[in-house]
């Protein structure tokens, strides 16, 4: 009896096939892993790691929420509030578990759980290993959203939230109500719960493009759903004050303009990005895919918002797919799901299904060993362009005291390490009314005036600067000396 009549007996096609599917989904979930572990330390680029750790240690410090801001001098008492709490707390308590390792990990385990999540859904309606490819590929895609901050716990329940909609507009039911407390959870981590009406309400559309008025009961039941939505949102320590946060960001304000990730699409420096979507351009127009009007307008919508904010590049790429895989697997069943389950499984599927537990066995060892590896071996840490290690050393061993005007890159580990920033990455609810405006044109050519204006306006004892701050000239000009210098930080101090 060969290898093949011995797991003939057990093979059981429908349970073997979920087990097949999972597997394929599991191993693309290790590969990013993979990935991703050996670039751990990509993950803690951002400037804003710092304070959002040190905001999540404050909230289980204190047992209390934040109403005003303590981590600045020039807004000090200002009305702020922690929105993403949830977020910041899961962040310090991986930091008070493993250090900076253990805040990676998180990172990384969060990440791999939205590409599980991903092919999984993907592979319901396309062939397993083209789904998990997908999921792999949507992933590579996004990768520059990759860092240590709250957003990236959305990721799975972005996922989860728009798979379950959509799913539920294209089987004409109604929205199961347990995934409000999806929208309760992603409210308490991130202030992109908004986005969940908006889903919501294009999956509602959806709907509406199949059925017409021919269903009211179920139209009904989608509209409750959808009042319901962000009536839970407001199951968060500040109600609704949290939404009112949100919208300020959502409309601009100065500082949208002068950060990176709120900036629009650049074709010369997304060029990869660039390259699928007109890849995916040219495939829609050349193919016989017909995704509906409701759909449709989805698509444009993660687009348009894609594109006016690099920020929110997984709109397009991670649920995209999600939205169209039916679409694709109906009208090109040799990609479909149902296709795939009406083939013999090949060698392959038969013995991956035939060692299910074994291979997940398998899973579990490497988790458990990268899990190891990252938490001993293999140390990473904040990158040195934000954490100003040096720097900081000196301004302790030399007693430097009094308001520090500090880069924007800087300000968040000013917060970490208990210094009161003189600007941070809050400017989402801080640093307003002219201020991060202000701050910008101090490094201009003509900035020298108004820099010396802030200097003497809030009292500045001394500078913590980036090594490449176009400031650093008047400094000098000013009078102030050049106390310290390496090759992420310099220290000015005023002269004598």
């Amino acid at each position: 009896m060969n290898n093949a009549d011995a797991i003939a007996p057990a093979f059981s096609p429908l349970a073997d096939t979920q087990r097949v599917r999972l597997i394929f989904c599991l191993i693309g979930a290790c590969v990013m892993a993979t990935v991703l572990t050996a670039f751990a330390g990509a993950t803690l680029q951002d400037p804003d790691t710092w304070w959002h750790v040190k905001v999540g240690l404050d909230v289980l410090a204190n047992g209390t929420f934040p109403t005003a801001d303590t981590y600045s001098y020039t807004f000090a008492g200002q009305p702020w509030i922690a929105k993403e709490w949830l977020g910041q707390v899961l962040l310090a308590l991986a930091f008070s578990a493993g250090g900076w390792n253990g805040v990676a990990a998180l990172i990384i385990g969060t990440i791999c759980l939205a590409v599980f999540l991903l092919g999984w859904f993907l592979s319901a309606e396309l062939k397993p290993i083209l789904a998990v490819a997908l999921a792999f590929a949507a992933a590579f895609l996004i990768s520059p959203i990759y860092t240590t901050r709250p957003h990236i716990f959305t990721l799975p329940i972005i996922v989860v939230w728009t798979a379950m909609l959509f799913r539920a507009a294209q089987d004409e039911k109604a929205p199961s109500l347990w995934l409000l407390a999806l929208v309760v959870l992603w409210a308490n981590l991130h202030a992109t719960f908004t986005l969940s009406f908006i889903i919501a309400a294009f999956a509602g559309l959806d709907l509406l493009a199949r059925v017409g008025l021919s269903k009211p009961a179920l139209l009904a039941k989608w509209v409750v759903f959808g009042l319901l939505c962000p009536l839970v949102s407001l199951l968060n320590p500040y109600g609704v004050k949290a939404i009112l946060a949100t919208l300020t960001v959502a409309y601009g304000n100065e500082a949208v303009p002068l950060i990176l990730e709120w900036r629009p699409f650049n074709a010369q420096e997304e060029l990869l990005q660039e390259a699928v979507m007109l890849l995916a351009l040219f495939g829609l127009l050349t193919s016989r895919l017909r995704i509906g009007w409701a759909k449709a307008l989805f698509v444009i919508f993660t687009l348009h918002v894609y594109l006016s904010h690099l920020r929110f590049i997984y709109l397009f790429f991670l649920l995209v797919p999600l939205v169209v895989a039916v679409e694709v697997g109906r009208q090109y069943p040799a990609l479909s799901a149902s296709a795939w389950l009406a083939e013999r499984r090949d060698g392959l599927e038969r013995f991956l299904a035939g060692r299910f537990y074994t291979l997940c066995g398998a899973v579990a060892v490497l988790v458990i060993g990268a899990v190891s590896i990252l938490g001993s071996t293999y140390q990473v840490a904040p990158s040195p362009k934000t954490s100003a290690n040096g720097a900081l050393a000196f301004a302790r061993d030399h007693h430097l005291s009094g308001n520090v005007m500090n880069s924007y890159n800087f300000g968040g580990t000013l917060i970490f390490h208990g210094i009161k920033t003189y600007i941070d990455g809050r400017t989402d609810q801080l640093f307003l009314n002219g201020f991060t405006k202000a701050d910008e044109a101090t490094g201009h050519s003509d900035g020298k005036p108004l820099l010396e204006a802030q200097l003497k306006k809030y009292a500045i004892g001394w500078a913590l600067l980036t090594a490449d701050d176009t400031r650093i000239p008047f400094f000098t000009e000013l009078g102030w000396k050049r106390a310290y210098a390496d090759d992420y930080a310099v220290i000015y101090l005023p002269g004598a």
